[in-house]
């Protein structure tokens, strides 16, 4: 089996972003022909990073990335209207030409903002922005690519929380609820929640298996990934899994700077007995610094396989 682990946008030995932003107040501030150019100014410099850290990634054994859903400020902001895929289409076909090409393996996580199961009408029509911003990115780079989320907020009622995203859900156009995979949080939905939506409704789960750990009612994780593994069957990706490391015993939910090689080697235990191919982007503030510290650290301690950087092949 193989697991290619992943990071999260920013590639820090590069000291490089792909989500420079423009804030709505500045943007304001600016006449109508300036504010376009800083606009542009900004998407162009974000498509130049992002480009980078893909050829970055490739050469150095990386082929699992989540790109920043901020490539495009103000793409999703009520009063800002503009076409960002049009005048854009050259770069977008270079992007998804170069992570073809690599083949690599591309997400994104939609922030806090994009919560489908909000009973507020406001948050849910942002929300339906959000999704359409990050289908139409993906469209456009002509690449088929997923959109995490989680449930959302309990709302004082969690079951009725749980039946609005079920209806929100069934509402989307199809395009847009195939992109879409559900996580595991570490407060509210859990393992046994998030996994009986994503059958109920067929959609791939993630398990996040930091949040596991901070939040669940003593399940056994055994008992529930081969269904988690199952609900991936049909999508033609390997499962994809999160892993993260506390930052200390006290802030026991906060990520951590770098991953702890031995709950790591422990947590690839795990999923050895499943014999699948599994694709595991760690959450940690050390972005792709953690991850090549993570891989230095395995192979001292483990007999792993390395195909390449990282891409781990476990023989059973």
């Amino acid at each position: 089996m193989k697991i290619r682990l992943g990071y999260v946008a920013i590639a820090l030995s590069l000291n490089m972003t792909a989500s420079k932003t423009l804030t709505y107040t500045h943007f304001q501030k600016l006449n109508n022909e300036k504010a376009k150019q800083k606009l542009d100014q900004i998407i162009r410099e974000n498509f130049k990073a992002l480009k980078e850290i893909l050829h970055y990634n490739y050469q150095n054994g990386i082929h699992f990335y989540r790109m920043s859903q901020k490539l495009v400020p103000l793409a999703t902001h009520q009063k800002v209207d503009f076409d960002y895929i049009t005048p854009y289409k050259k770069e977008w076909a270079e992007i998804g030409a170069l992570i073809k090409k690599y083949d690599m393996r591309v997400d994104m996580h939609p922030d806090q903002f994009c919560v489908l199961n909000s009973p507020k009408k406001i948050v849910y029509e942002n929300t339906l922005a959000i999704l359409n911003y990050c289908y139409q990115i993906f469209t456009a780079m002509k690449i088929k690519g997923k959109m995490v989320l989680h449930v959302g907020g309990a709302y004082e009622d969690k079951d009725k929380s749980l039946k609005r995203f079920i209806a929100n859900f069934k509402k989307l156009p199809k395009e847009i609820k195939d992109m879409i995979v559900l996580e595991n949080d570490d407060k509210i939905y859990g393992v046994k929640d998030v996994l009986a939506v994503c059958e109920k409704l067929h959609i791939p789960m993630v398990l996040d298996y930091h949040h596991f750990k901070c939040h669940n009612e003593g399940e056994n994780i055994h008992d529930y990934l081969p269904r988690i593994i199952g609900t991936w069957k049909n999508t033609g990706l390997p499962p994809k899994m999160h892993f993260s490391s506390a930052k200390n015993k006290r802030e026991q939910r906060s990520h951590s700077e770098y991953i702890d090689v031995f709950d790591f080697i422990l947590f690839l235990n795990i999923l050895t007995l499943y014999h699948t191919d599994i694709d595991v982007m760690l959450e940690c503030k050390g972005k792709d610094e953690a991850l090549f510290r993570l891989i230095r650290l395995l192979k001292h301690y483990t007999s792993f396989n390395f195909i390449k950087e990282g891409i781990i092949e476990i023989k059973h």
